[in-house]
């Protein structure tokens, strides 16, 4: 049903209006005690055997929203209803901003795939910081706080920036990610290398200490795809170095390679996600397991469009995964699907529990090596 009200409808709708228009929907649904009720129970079972734990966080399972669906924390229950095991809000900058000029979301429906340049469109910290304060949730789910420069901050002054966020933002967090990888803010991804990563990094974590005295809100950093190897290590090295707590892998990418949707489309600058992401984000998935083992947390996203994705992220070392891109194409079902999936293929595998099963493949190519 969803796919023909897909073709139908959405596809032949701008991204963008159909988003914010699914947007509203979710939204009554979770503000609605009976269709709240009767959509969870549809959409969001629970299979005990994906319960996770992760950051010294329990969640329902490994399976979140990714950053960049819902920038203002406005729709955290609507989404946990339709089976997200955590949703990441933002990414939010220290001053509200509206984004790039549209048209700035694409869709390339051949390759299931989406570029944006929507360019950290938000409210900012202050604004998104009083939304998490006054939240009564209805749905228990995990937030995570994804946090960007603001575009007119200059990038010397980046640090700053971040840190006024993590003073606003923190306390409503229970994780917080750093975001270096988006290819839409000038400067931003210069921040990525480990002079500049370094003292931010160190940055936001004293300011979260400072800010939040009773528990420590867990750290993470989200890097791009078009990384070279070479710092893919040196941000793993980095991280262990810091005690991070995590590395979300990863963002969009600036690349066109192996595209199939035809004319002047694919030529629209931005970031490219969706399945087109897949195979690189594995890749790096891979390398930082290899690099890092257990010692930190890894988030694989990028091309999650089934339960094979997601089973094969968790043998390549991630704790948890996430989607977004995918959402667009499937529909409400598609959290729905994946923990169905996943927990299938947990029963019919070697391994007892999920937690066996994170970066088993890796270590399996280590040992035979």
């Amino acid at each position: 049903m969803y796919k023909l009200f897909f073709r139908l409808v959405f596809k032949r709708m701008d991204p963008e209006k159909a988003h914010y228009l699914a947007f509203r929907w979710i939204r009554l649904a979770a503000r609605t005690p009976v269709l709240r009720t009767f959509v969870a129970a549809a959409l969001a079972p629970r299979y005990k055997e994906l319960r996770t734990e992760a950051l010294g966080l329990r969640m329902h399972g490994p399976f979140g929203l990714a950053a960049g669906f819902d920038k203002n924390a406005i729709a955290i229950d609507g989404m946990a209803m339709l089976g997200f095991d955590h949703i990441e809000i933002g990414t939010v900058t220290g001053e509200p901003q509206p984004g790039n000029p549209k048209k700035r979301l694409f869709r390339l429906v051949p390759d299931r795939a989406l570029i944006n340049r929507m360019g950290f469109n938000n409210e900012g910290s202050l604004a998104v910081a009083a939304r998490l304060a006054s939240r009564n949730p209805v749905v228990r789910t995990t937030v995570g706080v994804n946090i960007g420069k603001t575009k007119v901050v200059p990038e010397a002054e980046a640090v700053a920036d971040y840190v006024k966020s993590t003073e606003r933002l923190a306390a409503f967090a229970d994780y917080l990610v750093v975001n270096v990888s988006s290819p839409n803010t000038p400067g931003l991804r210069n921040l990525q290398a480990t002079e500049a990563l370094r003292p931010l990094l160190t940055a936001v974590r004293e300011a979260a200490d400072r800010t939040v005295r009773a528990r420590r809100v867990p750290l993470l950093v989200k890097i791009a795809p078009d990384l070279a190897d070479e710092d893919v290590d040196a941000v793993a090295d980095l991280a262990v170095e810091l005690g991070l707590d995590g590395i979300i892998a990863t963002n969009t990418t600036i690349s066109r390679e192996g595209l199939t949707t035809k004319g002047a489309l694919v030529n629209e600058t931005g970031g490219l996600s969706g399945a087109p992401l897949k195979e690189r984000s594995l890749e790096v998935l891979r390398r930082l397991y290899a690099r890092v083992g257990d010692r930190i947390t890894l988030v694989g996203v990028g091309g999650i469009e089934n339960a094979e994705d997601a089973w094969q992220r968790i043998l390549a070392g991630a704790t948890l995964i996430q989607g977004y891109s995918a959402f667009i194409y499937e529909g409400p079902f598609y959290a729905r699907a994946i923990h169905k999936g996943l927990a299938a293929r947990l029963r019919t595998s070697p391994h007892v529990t999920l937690a066996d099963a994170i970066g088993a493949d890796v270590r399996k190519k280590a040992n035979a090596a």
